[in-house]
Formats: structure tokens, sequence, C-alpha cells
């Protein structure tokens, strides 16, 4: 009951969000929410015997929340998809360094490098794949975009939560997630895959919809006039339904060998952060290596 009333309250929130906020009131939504995460993964990297850089990563999860936000305002779209790559290896190129340099204070400096290297994987693990939303939100008409994407995550994962209860027998990966079963990740592949080929395909007349009803501006708002093919539809659903259970594994994984159930308890009945937006963190870069590319290739998405 817990777990659906924190879900009942969370999810209008995020839809409003992805829906309607100003850009920069979603960077600061993201970025709140990548320090979370962030302070999670490192929490859980104690429990490998590391100490890793807290406030340097802190840091550097707000710089590049704040860069990006002050970029994505860039006319050219091309250029745009240029600046943000290169906001995001820069920063992470430079906090490197950053992190090394820091570690020279520390008395045993056998610690240095594998703290450094852990605080670098926190960034990359959790803050560049929520930058890479706020990018697809901000560049490509990435409102409907962010909507497609998760109402495919979310469907999978319920998909997999009551077919692998119902019906699941054959263990995915027992020594990673001993609940998760070759038969829910059928289902959630199979539920994923409708959800998002009618979303995808139908996409202008959704977010017509979506903005006669006021609940999106219409710069956010899919209007192209050549949607995604349905075999387009149907693969990309399918490859980021993979890239979201494969986030999940991952997460688990991490968690496994700390030792801990949960990556926190900030949220009630769901546990952490990072327990609700594993499966995210590796689905936004595919959505945006597809965006990204569409957008080269055609001049839009």
């Amino acid at each position: 009951m817990t777990r659906l009333a924190t879900a009942l309250l969370l999810i209008p929130i995020v839809l409003a969000l992805i829906l309607r906020a100003p850009a920069p009131l979603l960077a600061a939504a993201l970025a709140v929410i990548g320090l979370l995460g962030v302070r999670e993964l490192l929490t859980s990297a104690q429990h490998y015997g590391i100490e890793p850089m807290r406030w340097p990563a802190y840091a550097t999860v707000l710089v590049i929340f704040g860069l990006l936000g002050t970029q994505l305002t860039a006319q050219s779209q091309t250029l745009d998809i240029a600046e943000t790559l290169l906001t995001l290896l820069g920063i992470s190129t430079i906090a490197v360094f950053v992190f090394l340099a820091v570690g020279m204070r520390r008395r045993q400096l056998a610690t240095v490098f594998p703290a450094a290297a852990t605080s670098l994987a926190a960034i990359l693990y959790v803050a560049v794949p929520l930058a890479l939303l706020l990018v697809i939100r901000e560049l490509w008409a990435g409102a409907f975009l962010l909507l497609y994407l998760l109402l495919v995550v979310w469907t999978g994962d319920t998909c997999a939560y009551y077919a692998g209860r119902a019906f699941g027998r054959r263990k995915l990966a027992p020594r990673i997630s001993p609940g998760k079963t070759w038969e829910g990740t059928v289902a959630s592949l199979a539920g994923a895959v409708v959800v998002g080929g009618v979303l995808l395909t139908h996409a202008p007349q959704i977010s017509r919809w979506l903005y006669a009803a006021g609940l999106v501006a219409r710069r956010h708002a899919y209007l192209a006039q050549h949607p995604p093919s349905l075999a387009d539809a149907v693969i990309l659903s399918a490859i980021l339904n993979v890239a979201a259970q494969l986030g999940d594994l991952i997460e688990s994984l991490i968690k496994r060998g700390a030792g801990i159930k949960d990556s926190g308890a900030l949220l009630p009945g769901h546990g952490g952060i990072l327990d609700r937006i594993d499966a995210l963190l590796l689905a936004a870069p595919v959505l945006w290596y597809y965006a990204a590319m569409r957008a080269l290739s055609r001049g839009h998405i």
C-alpha cells in the first residue's frame, strides 16, 4: 500500500515536470535527482571499502546541469548536439584531474585512485544520463519523447512484475536479482513493444491532443509530418526495454556486491532514488542516440 501511495504521489509530479516545466526548473529538478542518486551510489561504494570524494562529485553534478541549462538556448540543432556533447565530455575529463588533485591531501595515497575512479563512475552512471533527458526535452520536441520513454519503461516494469509473480518459473539472474524471471522478462518486452509502438506511430496525433489540452507547450510537442514507421517504433521500443531491464540488473549487481537491499530509504515502499531510476539510466542514452542520429540525418526527428 505504501508503495502504491508513493507512486500515485510521484507520477503526477514527474509528468508535470517533463510536460510543462520550463527548462531551468527541469534542469534544477534533474540536478536534485542527480545529487541524490550520486550520493546513494557513493554510499554504496563505501561497502566496497572505498571512501569516495563526495563534495567534488556533488559540485560536478551542479556544474553539468548549470552549464547545460544555459547552453540549450542556441538555435542551431546541429550546434546544440555538438555543444552538449562537448560540455559533458569536457566536464567529465576535467573532473578526473580535479578528483585526483583533491586526493593529494589524503594521508593514504593508495586510496586516491579508487576514490577518484568511483566518484567519476558515479557522475557517468547517474548525472550524465539524467542530463541527456534534459537535452532530449529541449532539443527535439522532447516532452513527448520523454513521455514515451517513461511509459515504455513503466509498462515493461509493470508487466515484468505481475507476469513474474503469476507465471515466473525460470530465474533470469538468481545471483544478482533472485526475483526476476525469464517469463517476466518476456512479458516486459512484449508490453513495452505494444505500448511503445502505438505511442510512437501516433506521436503527432497524441502531441496535438496534449497541446490542445494545454498539457504541453507547442515547442515540446512532436508534430512531425512523418513519424517513425511501425517497424522503427517496435525496434526502438524493444531496444529501450532491453536497456531498461539491463539497467535494472546493473543496479542490482551494485547492491548485491555491496550487500545491501535498497540503495536508500528516501521513497517509502520503493527504496532509494536509484531504485526508481535505474532503468532510465541506460535507456536515456539509447533514446538520445536515436533522436540525435535521426535529427542529424533528416534535420528533424
